[in-house]
């Protein structure tokens, strides 16, 4: 007999184009099952919406022992109608027969339809993805990955694929895991008793990078305009809400661009991903914003936001962002009737509260800040007239403080050498860094966004482990 090939076709598409009385198969996980003596109700999930799909067994349509291996988790594919439905969904499928391609046991099957703490769920990482929330998340972080090459694309850059493993520090700050395949329980030593790196596979001793700025902007002083999306790793022994040891990094590089530039292209690339995600993930963003009112209500007053979630991602695309130096903004601070936690002084680094406060207290809108202090930023910033600042920026977002940073950056090769001593990184780690200042140097500028804390600002979430699928912290890399 030949074989019946039906296309394959998801629940989004379903509930999109529903095609009452039409044949369907409906293939995914049972959230629920409501069985009573003469009809068997079982909500689907594919993962392809927040929505699922409900089934309607009617008695006698499919055996009692195929509708005992039917519970939360467990992966069916059912064939039937697709009919106008009785209850609260638009369309339910009329059920005819049901294969059960994956059973779950109710007894040990962790994500009951029941509410669970992320804490709980962090532990099952490999199924808190079926769960509403995080399906919703993970749909939103495809929808902003696809959205970044979109922008860039459409916009003449290149996308540049940057070393994962690197002999150098972009940051300067060390905390960076090494990469070896050295024997540590024997490894080679020189003279002095030190390990013998030039015996290790790549003859020098190596990292996993924390960016990828240093080489992209290689790639912008020929190609003009790049971007690199990518992993990037920082061993940092942190366990607060904001930190991952492995996360993605979004940092475009642009020859021929100052400061401005630079901030212009950064809030048109931020409102740009914000209003693609509000155009593209409608209902996902709609069940987050509800998540996060009630979130918020269990928060004393004082610590409420007083904009829901999809309020903030309007906040980001319909204000003009309000553009200051940092001296300008230590002044608004100082000048404040509200108490901070951290005192502010010309010359330390501005605090989330203080940060928050410009944004949601004094300017009411997005917040464009430049003109650090040069001992407080990176080496490769450009040194500002006055002698004392360097022309960087961030932007500031409400709720989460800075979600860019950037900054022209030093084009002149005697500073920019300078600088790096000054800041302990050896001339010899990047000599290839330094020696593009020597042929055909140019202004240059560039940013770097850090996809996960996008992703939680997108999403509402309150811990950056809870945007990524699989998180690295300290003592944590299980899944």
């Amino acid at each position: 007999m030949a074989r019946v090939i039906m296309e394959k076709v998801y629940i989004k598409q379903i509930l999109e184009e529903p095609k009452i009385d039409s044949d369907i198969v409906v293939r995914g996980w049972v959230r629920t099952k409501r069985q009573s003596k003469n009809v068997t109700f079982i909500n689907i999930s594919d993962g392809t919406t927040i929505h699922t799909i409900q089934a309607v067994v009617e008695a006698d349509t499919v055996s009692e022992e195929i509708l005992s291996k039917i519970n939360t988790g467990a992966c069916i594919e059912v064939y039937g109608k697709l009919i106008a439905s009785q209850g609260n969904q638009k369309v339910e499928v009329k059920v005819e027969k049901i294969n059960v391609l994956g059973e779950a046991d109710p007894e040990k099957y962790p994500i009951q339809p029941k509410k669970h703490s992320f804490e709980f769920l962090r532990e099952k990482a490999h199924l808190r993805p079926r769960t509403n929330t995080f399906g919703a998340i993970f749909r939103i972080r495809h929808a902003l990955s696809f959205a970044i090459h979109n922008y860039f694309n459409d916009h003449g850059f290149f996308y540049l694929h940057t070393p994962i493993i690197t002999g150098s520090d972009a940051e300067g700050a060390g905390e960076m895991f090494k990469v070896t395949t050295l024997d540590l329980k024997n490894p080679p030593k020189t003279e002095n008793g030190e390990i013998d790196f030039k015996e290790d596979f790549f003859g020098k001793e190596t990292n996993l990078t924390v960016s990828g700025q240093l080489e992209g902007e290689l790639g912008a002083l020929a190609l003009s305009k790049i971007y690199t999306f990518g992993p990037t790793f920082r061993a940092e022994n942190s366990n607060t809400s904001r930190h991952l040891a492995e996360f993605w990094m979004i940092e475009p590089e642009m020859a021929f661009y100052d400061l401005v530039d630079n901030m212009d292209l950064a809030e048109d690339f931020i409102k740009y991903l914000v209003k693609y995600a509000l155009e593209n993930c409608a209902d996902d963003l709609w069940f987050l914003d509800a998540r996060f009112s009630d979130e918020e209500k269990q928060k004393p007053m004082a610590e409420r936001s007083e904009m829901g979630l999809i309020d903030k991602l309007k906040f980001v695309t319909e204000n003009d962002f309000q553009r200051l130096t940092y001296t300008e903004a230590v002044e608004i601070l100082k000048n404040a009737k509200k108490k901070f936690q951290f005192p502010v002084d010309w010359g330390t680094d501005l605090q989330s509260e203080h940060e928050r406060f410009l944004v949601e207290k004094h300017f009411k809108k997005p917040v464009i800040l430049t003109h650090y202090p040069k001992e407080i930023k990176a080496f490769y910033m450009k040194e500002a007239e006055d002698g004392k600042t360097v022309k960087a920026m961030d932007v500031l977002f409400p709720g989460i403080g800075e979600i860019i940073g950037g900054s022209q950056r030093e084009d002149d090769y005697e500073k920019l050498k300078n600088r790096a001593a000054q800041v302990g990184i050896e001339e010899e780690s990047i000599w290839w860094y330094l020696e593009t200042r020597q042929f055909g140097s140019c202004p240059h500028a560039g940013f770097g966004l850090g996809f996960e804390r996008l992703v939680l600002f997108v999403t509402g979430m309150g811990n950056i482990r809870d945007v990524i699928p699989f998180p690295r912290a300290p003592k944590s890399a299980d899944f």
